[in-house]
């Protein structure tokens, strides 16, 4: 069994996508998903961001907020059940604010006080190191999703939709190969499409 660790921020649909993936990717390849927390909030502070980006990242503090203390009240395995749920809650059902937090608590049978963290900014140098954690070794230019394969950090994969059964784990060796050849950086093109979650 062969660990890939995997830095998310809740609010990022792709990120979403590919956690999607890597489930997948467990039922055919001998492969277990440690999920981490990464801010998108903490990545763009500082950088020039057109008005609704700016409003959009002073929003995403209070989910990875939530997830930094669900792993702080259970422990780091808490991120694949809360992961699981907010997504669903935010990207499946399309709830926002508070309402997307209280559903993805009870999703993933969490305490429902945890809520109350989405607005306490005490929880934050936790979200930073966590952050940093992921994004240091791949480097501060990339988002979400982060994955670490064995020694490597990358970017991506970004892909829409998630793919299923054996076709999830054909793209799983194809990336695990790229990971495990010296001097690999950068695979990418243009999005043509938006998310789609099916």
């Amino acid at each position: 069994m062969e660990t890939v660790d995997f830095w998310y921020d809740p609010y990022c649909p792709w990120a979403w996508i590919t956690s999607r993936w890597m489930l997948e990717v467990e039922k055919v390849r001998p492969v277990e998903t440690k999920f981490h927390l990464m801010s998108l909030a903490v990545l763009n502070e500082g950088r020039e961001l057109p008005p609704q980006y700016v409003e959009f990242m002073e929003k995403a503090w209070a989910g990875v907020r939530v997830a930094i203390a669900a792993e702080q009240r259970y422990g780091a395995h808490v991120h694949r059940a809360l992961y699981s749920a907010l997504g669903t809650a935010i990207h499946l059902e399309q709830l926002q604010g508070e309402e997307a937090l209280v559903r993805a608590l009870s999703l993933a049978e969490l305490d429902a006080d945890l809520v109350s963290a989405a607005s306490d900014a005490s929880l934050d140098e936790a979200v930073r190191a966590s952050h940093l954690a992921g994004m240091e070794p791949v480097g501060m230019d990339v988002g979400t999703p982060v994955l670490r394969i064995g020694e490597t950090s990358i970017f991506g994969p970004v892909v829409t939709p998630a793919p299923k059964g054996e076709a999830a784990g054909v793209m799983y060796d194809g990336v695990k190969a790229l990971c495990q050849t010296e001097g690999f950086y950068e695979l990418k093109r243009s999005r043509t499409v938006g998310p789609s979650f099916g």
